[in-house]
């Protein structure tokens, strides 16, 4: 075979393999997707027609017809592949078509005779047999198209590819969001844009608190023309931020003024003051040589700005990716919330939360939690309801976990959690966000004025704590 020809089956694996990973989306490592796709080929060496089948619907995209590519089904239905399983067809269509795919969001096509929902002993995988569909109960109102397409990634410097964690088919998952190259317009008129200066860079971050809360780029008119949430003064602090080491806060809690909507959170040691928190200078007696080592990474940090009535949105200045805990980019990626860790690369700059649409998910929360301790109280008192009258919960289990949201649960949604360097989830060794070695806790001071609102007009129990 040439370098540019098109392999066919009766070549050797090692040239199918190579051609066939030059078409690969990106979403994952480069080893995993190798192993993938050798484990695959290997498979069909010896169908040669479903090998062949395979190999021109992946090197045309699907421009051209091709029959069901199987493999045995398993006995749980999944596949493993370096320590991982997953679902075989949502495996291959995450490789070759779309990086950010979940589980729930295939459905084949009318011709294919393998399809993994018809339960035969054989599974199709071929990619180009599946068509991705929205998952139900996904508001796609909010989506829009943008050079940064969230990315499933593995982060290869954490861990042994060999090493088994959980399966990330079925809980939390690392999205990525690379960054997007903004045009030199964008680039001129909005200071955030601009790079910080090496070393402690105050003078090039003392220039923003003069600037009004407010969106630093030309808005629209929707946006321009949008009424307040609530007619309450702004508070007089935007936010306030939290720095801990592994579960251990470290120095006082750093508040922002509401006249300073752009602050930096970074790793240098000059005194921290108005727009700049500055880590640093804070000192703690039971730092771990890990701890240090990566906090020498955090550098220039990022920046949180906060835009309009309290969105927010987060730049990466540092050398090293930042990890997020959002619940506004997992509703973004289809998830739910909590459902995934989102990785944000150097340079990139995104959304990370949005007043109205957690106003709308604290109202939501706060009703459904109001109408199910309703309903256990009927429940209780032998006035068992029926489906209609709490919104259709009527299962007892349902009753009983609306009922269990408390304050804490909706205070949740009026927090931010990024780590520094570290990431955390079934894709790393840390599983929690208070195993990694630096990372910060922002809460949002408007949203946590407005869920005040929320539960002065519908007050509700509180059974748990925070975390």
């Amino acid at each position: 075979m040439s370098i540019t020809s098109t392999p066919t089956s009766n070549d050797a694996c090692l040239s199918i393999v190579h051609s066939l990973m030059c078409h690969r989306q990106g979403g994952e490592s480069e080893s995993f997707a190798k192993r993938a796709i050798e484990s695959l080929v290997k498979k069909l060496k010896e169908k040669k027609d479903e090998l062949d089948s395979l190999i021109t619907a992946i090197t045309t995209n699907g421009a051209h017809p091709s029959k069901c590519v199987t493999i045995q089904r398993t006995l749980d239905g999944r596949l493993q592949v370096a320590g991982r399983k997953g679902f075989p067809h949502v495996v291959y269509a995450r490789l070759w078509r779309w990086p950010d795919l979940h589980k729930n969001e295939l459905k084949h096509v009318k011709y294919c005779q393998y399809a993994f929902d018809l339960k035969c002993d054989n599974v199709c995988v071929n990619p180009y047999h599946y068509e991705r569909v929205v998952s139900p109960g996904i508001d796609l109102s909010g989506l829009t198209l943008s050079g940064s397409v969230p990315l499933l990634v593995k982060d290869e410097y954490d861990y042994d590819i060999h090493q088994s964690y959980p399966s990330s088919e079925s809980h939390l998952q690392t999205i990525q969001h690379p960054p997007s190259r903004p045009s030199p317009q964008e680039s001129f008129l909005n200071p955030a844009l601009l790079p910080l200066s090496e070393g402690s860079g105050a003078a090039s971050t003392s220039a923003f608190c003069s600037i009004s809360a407010g969106p630093s780029r030309p808005v629209t008119n929707e946006i321009a023309f949008q009424p307040p949430l609530s007619n309450h003064p702004a508070p007089e602090y935007w936010c306030s931020i939290a720095y801990f080491e592994m579960d251990v806060q470290v120095g006082e809690t750093f508040k922002v003024q509401s006249t300073c909507p752009i602050v930096t959170v970074d790793g240098y040691v000059d005194p921290s003051g108005g727009n700049r928190f500055c880590l640093g200078q804070l000192s703690n007696v039971h730092r771990t040589e890990n701890i240090e080592r990566a906090r020498l990474h955090i550098g220039k940090g990022m920046q949180l700005e906060c835009k309009g009535e309290g969105d927010v949105w987060v730049r990466c200045l540092s050398d090293h990716a930042v990890f997020v805990q959002s619940y506004y980019l997992d509703r973004e990626a289809g998830r739910a919330p909590g459902d995934a860790v989102h990785k944000i690369y150097p340079s990139a700059y995104i959304k990370v939360f949005d007043l109205s649409q957690c106003h709308r998910q604290m109202q939501q929360q706060a009703a459904t939690a109001q109408a199910a301790s309703a309903a256990q109280a009927a429940a209780v008192a032998g006035n068992i309801p029926g489906p209609g009258s709490v919104g259709g919960i009527a299962p007892a289990i349902s009753l009983s976990a609306a009922a269990g949201i408390g304050v804490d649960d909706l205070r949740r949604l009026c927090i931010l959690r990024m780590s520094f360097v570290k990431g955390w989830g079934p894709d790393y060794p840390r599983q929690s966000i208070k195993e990694t070695p630096c990372w910060i806790e922002i809460h949002l001071h408007r949203a946590l004025q407005l869920l005040d609102e929320v539960l002065h007009t519908m007050p509700i129990a509180d059974p748990h704590p925070l975390d």
